[in-house]
């Protein structure tokens, strides 16, 4: 109910978000995500879905099944020349890479490691940042919301009110 009141609010008083996914797609990606990391590693995907006013994430395709080595050596690499497919099946699907999300072990900052090598090095791209290995606070207020700002560069979108990630019900397309 909260949920919906603080929606309702949005709707009225505040921006529209920047970013939308219906909350089983969240869930359901989040939970493959803890599963995936199994509590002691990291885990990631590419959020897939359409771009417009707003950016709709629609499908969460995970770094392994793009590059089965990706998060072999504790952290997420992804081999380059792997990616074909990522692009193939977006062009079957009609969908475009919208964001990014990974898990880290304990908070939501990013690494030395995340700013010095995005995944999708595009002035704009929104990269997430699960805490805890995704065990624990999931939603945004509570996760690492990062927009890349090219050169290595990066805003801090993770406190931001409202956030610009809605996860639940929204009227508009």
């Amino acid at each position: 109910m909260a949920s919906f009141i603080a929606t309702l609010a949005r709707i009225v008083f505040g921006p529209r978000p920047e970013i939308l996914c219906h909350a089983a797609v969240w869930r359901a990606g989040v939970a493959e995500l803890r599963r995936r990391g199994g509590g002691h590693r990291e885990s990631g995907a590419f959020l897939l879905g359409t771009k417009g006013t707003t950016r709709r994430i629609e499908e969460f395709v995970f770094y392994d099944d793009i590059d089965p080595d990706a998060l072999s050596s504790g952290i997420v690499e992804i081999d380059g020349r792997r990616l074909g497919d990522l692009w193939s099946h977006c062009r079957a699907t009609g969908r475009t890479v919208v964001a990014d999300v990974h898990v880290h072990p304990g908070g939501f900052q990013q690494s030395d490691s995340d700013k010095a090598n995005p995944i999708i090095a595009e002035i704009g791209h929104i990269a997430m940042i699960l805490p805890d290995f995704a065990a624990k606070a999931t939603l945004p207020g509570a996760i690492g919301v990062f927009e890349y700002r090219g050169a290595r560069q990066w805003r801090d979108r993770s406190l931001e009110r409202p956030s610009a990630l809605h996860v639940g019900w929204w009227p508009w397309r």
